[in-house]
């Protein structure tokens, strides 16, 4: 006689307890998938769910069904609500810089020079326009007879 095994989905936010938990899930959410905005919503939705999906409503301004939607995977989530959401769970979205795998490389010399000689070349006719507009008319002096 085999024994059936009972099992239920794994939820994350059953084990988001506190700050740290919270932090190192949304760490490695980004590592895993940084340009899926769906994901981070879906992340961002269970660290709402272990907290308090009626204050992330309240606090985004963003229906909970609509919320409950992008959290599934529904549609597509713009900047804006992903940016809403983390704000509100107290995140900031941020850029941070990628390594290259190829080196950027130096224009040459040629190069260089040419856009050197394009930007002096603007900047004389800048000055010259602007000191122009500056300039005010000498006054005119004119002479009294018998004075």
């Amino acid at each position: 006689m085999s024994a059936k095994i009972k099992t239920r989905p794994w939820d994350a936010a059953e084990h988001l307890r506190d700050e740290e938990d919270i932090r190192r899930y949304i760490e490695a959410a980004l590592e895993e998938a940084p340009d899926d905005a769906s994901f981070l919503a879906a992340v961002l939705g269970d660290v709402a769910r272990a907290q308090n999906m009626a204050k992330l409503s309240r606090d985004t301004g963003i229906a909970r069904e609509t919320l409950y939607k992008v959290m599934r995977g529904e549609g597509n989530p713009t900047l804006e609500t992903v940016g809403k959401m983390a704000k509100a769970l107290g995140f900031r979205l941020t850029l941070t810089p990628i390594k290259r795998e190829t080196p950027v490389t130096k224009k040459p010399v040629a190069a260089r020079k040419a856009v050197r000689k394009r930007k002096s070349a603007v900047q004389d006719t800048v000055e010259i326009l602007t000191s122009k507009a500056k300039k005010k008319p000498a006054p005119i002096v004119r002479r009294v007879a018998g004075g």
